[in-house]
C-alpha cells in the first residue's frame, strides 16, 4: 500500500483503458440467476458443481443484501465459545496454544495482543535509552504491516518507512498473557541496523512481508529502502531473504534482478507455492504494488521472471478512500495474493487483486510456473465475478485448506469470506467480524498451518499513521485470530450451506 501520493498524481492509464473495464466484463454474471462456472469458479477446473448449479438458477434475486453485517445477534454468546474452542482445540493437540487472549472485543476473532505504541526487548535498559537518545528508536514511528504464524511463534514485519525503527522482522509469543509485550528482532539483534553497519546488505534492511513454506522456512520480502515516507534512500537491492525456522539460522539471500526492479518499484507481498514434501519444486509470487507486475522465482535454479497485464492495475474509481473522516488517494495496483488448494488437476489458482479495486482476479499456476508463458499469457488472467461494491477495498488475503478465503475490507474495518468452491458475488460473499474501533484498517491476514487452522488479522490503522501522529490513548495496533471453521460457520461462506440456502441465513435460520 502506499506509503505516498506520489502513484496517484503520476500514474497514467495502461494501453487498455481501465475505466472502461467494467463495461468490458459487464456480460460476465449479468444478473443475479445464474453464472458462468468457468469464469468464476475456477477452483473447480472447468467442471460445472451441479450440487451449487441447479439450486443456484433457482434462487430468487436478492439485489440490496448486506450479509451479515450485524454481528451482534450472531454473536452474542461467542466470546466465551471462542475461547472455549481454542482451549479444547489445544487440549486435543490439533491447535497451538494461544488460549490466553488480550480481550474477545471482536467476536468470533481473539485479540491475542494489542499495542499502544510497540517497544523491543533491547540487549539491556542502556542499549533502550541509547536508542531513544539517537533517534535509531522513535516509538510514534514503528507501524507493524505484516504477520506469519509458525509453530509457538507470531512473527512481525516492521518496515523502515520513518526513521527511529531499531528491527525490522521481531517475533511475539503465540502463547499470549501480556497484552503489549515487546517484539523481539528477529533472528536477532545483529541482523537489524539499530547496532550495526547501515549499509551491509547481508542483513535486513526493511521488511515487508514474509511466508512461511511447509518445509519451516520462512521466506522475507526486503525492501532494501529506508525512511520512504520522509527522505526514500534505495540502501540495498530487493530482496528475498530465506531462514530456517528450525534453527533460526540464515539460509540464503536472493536479490531481485535490475532488469525486473522498475522505477519506484514496491514489492509489497509475497507467497510461497509448493506441492511437495520437500519443497523442491517451490516458487514464490511476488507483487509489484506501484508498478504493476507480478514476479515469480523458482527455488531450484533460482531464476526469477515478470508478468504484467492490465488486471494488475488500480482502478481509477477505486483510488479513493474514506476511512473514519479521513480522505485519502491511493492508486495501489496488484496486492492481495491467496492460493487455493489443489484442484483435480494437481494446479492451484493464484487469486489476486489491486488494493485499489473492487474485483477480484485469477490465473492458474500452471501458467505461472512457465517462464515462457510471460508473454503469452493474457488470456490465462480472468475476472473472478462480481464487484464488491463501492467501499469495497481489500487488502491482504488468505484461503484456507477448505477453500475459504478470508480478506481485509480496508475502508468497512471488517474481515471479508468467500467459499471459493461458490460463484464470486455479492450474495455469496459474507462478513465474519465487524469492529469500528478494533479492526480500523485490517492490514495482513494468514491462515495457519495447523491440524486445526486459524486465520490470523494484523489491523494497524495505516492511513491514519501516514496522515499524523496516532492517539497514545488508543490501541493502535491488534493481532486477532479465530478458528477458520467457527469464524464461517452460519454464514454463506460456510462450506455446508449452499446458494439455495441463503434465504434461510438470511432469516437467521442457520
Amino acid at each position: 500500500m502506499a506509503v505516498s501520493h506520489q502513484w496517484f498524481i503520476q500514474w497514467a492509464s495502461p494501453p487498455l483503458i481501465l475505466a472502461d473495464i467494467t463495461r468490458h466484463y459487464e456480460n460476465i454474471n449479468p444478473g443475479l440467476n445464474g453464472y458462468d462456472p468457468k469464469s468464476i469458479n475456477p477452483l473447480e477446473g472447468g467442471d460445472v458443481n451441479n450440487n451449487y448449479k441447479d439450486s443456484f438458477h433457482a434462487l430468487p434475486q436478492i439485489r440490496n443484501h448486506k450479509f451479515p453485517s450485524a454481528q451482534a445477534g450472531r454473536y452474542y454468546n461467542e466470546n466465551n465459545r471462542a475461547a472455549g474452542i481454542t482451549l479444547w482445540l489445544t487440549m486435543l493437540g490439533l491447535s497451538q496454544p494461544q488460549s490466553v487472549p488480550a480481550d474477545t472485543d471482536t467476536p468470533p476473532f481473539n485479540t491475542l495482543y494489542k499495542w499502544k505504541q510497540v517497544d523491543f526487548e533491547f540487549p539491556s535498559p542502556r542499549h533502550r535509552s541509547e536508542a531513544l537518545a539517537t533517534g535509531k528508536f522513535v516509538p510514534e514511528n514503528v507501524l507493524p504491516l505484516g504477520l506469519e504464524v509458525w509453530g509457538p511463534r507470531v512473527f512481525v514485519t516492521i518496515p523502515s518507512w520513518r526513521q527511529g525503527v531499531p528491527a525490522t522482522l521481531a517475533t511475539v509469543p503465540r502463547s499470549g498473557g501480556l497484552t503489549s509485550p515487546p517484539l523481539k528482532p528477529y533472528p536477532d539483534w545483529s541482523f537489524h541496523k539499530a547496532f550495526g553497519d547501515e549499509m551491509n546488505c547481508t542483513k535486513l534492511t526493511s521488511v515487508f512481508r514474509i511466508s512461511v513454506d511447509q518445509c519451516g522456512r520462512l521466506w522475507v520480502l526486503d525492501s532494501g529502502q529506508i525512511d520512504s515516507q520522509d527522505s526514500p534512500k534505495q540502501l540495498c537491492p530487493p530482496s528475498i531473504i530465506l531462514f530456517d525456522l528450525h534453527t533460526d539460522s540464515l539460509l540464503a539471500r536472493f536479490e531481485i534482478p535490475e532488469q525486473y526492479v522498475l522505477q519506484d518499484s514496491l514489492f509489497s507481498n509475497i507467497v510461497v507455492d509448493s506441492r511437495l514434501g520437500d519443497c523442491s519444486d517451490l516458487h514464490v509470487y511476488i507483487a509489484d504494488t506501484w508498478r504493476f507486475g507480478l514476479l515469480v522465482f523458482r527455488e531450484i535454479d533460482q531464476r526469477f521472471w515478470r508478468f504484467s497485464h492490465h488486471l494488475f492495475y488500480p482502478d481509477p474509481l477505486a483510488s479513493n478512500y474514506t476511512l473514519h473522516g479521513l480522505n485519502f488517494q491511493w492508486s495501489d495496483g496488484i496486492f492481495g495474493l491467496a492460493l487455493t488448494p489443489e484442484n483435480q488437476f494437481g494446479d492451484r489458482i493464484l487469486f489476486f487483486h489491486s488494493m485499489s479495486s473492487y474485483r477480484e482476479f485469477y490465473v492458474p499456476t500452471s501458467v505461472l510456473r512457465q517462464p515462457s508463458r510471460v508473454n503469452d499469457s493474457a488470456t490465462d488472467f480472468n475476472l473472478a465475478g462480481e464487484s464488491r461494491g463501492l467501499f469495497g477495498q481489500a487488502s491482504a488475503s488468505a484461503i484456507d485448506r477448505r477453500g475459504i478465503m478470508f480478506y481485509g475490507l480496508v475502508t468497512r474495518d471488517s474481515i471479508g469470506c468467500w467459499d471459493t468452491r461458490k460463484p464470486y458475488q455479492k450474495r455469496t460473499t459474507g462478513i465474519v467480524a465487524m469492529n469500528r474501533e478494533t479492526l480500523i484498517f485490517p492490514n495482513d491476514i494468514k491462515v495457519d498451518q495447523d491440524n486445526r487452522q486459524s486465520v490470523w488479522v494484523l489491523s494497524n490503522r495505516l492511513p491514519m499513521f501516514q496522515a499524523g501522529p496516532l492517539d497514545l490513548n488508543d490501541f493502535n495496533y491488534r493481532i486477532m485470530y479465530a478458528d477458520t471453521m467457527e469464524a464461517v460457520r452460519g454464514t454463506i461462506c460456510d462450506p455446508a450451506i449452499t446458494p439455495s440456502q441463503l434465504s434461510l441465513v438470511q432469516r437467521g435460520w442457520l
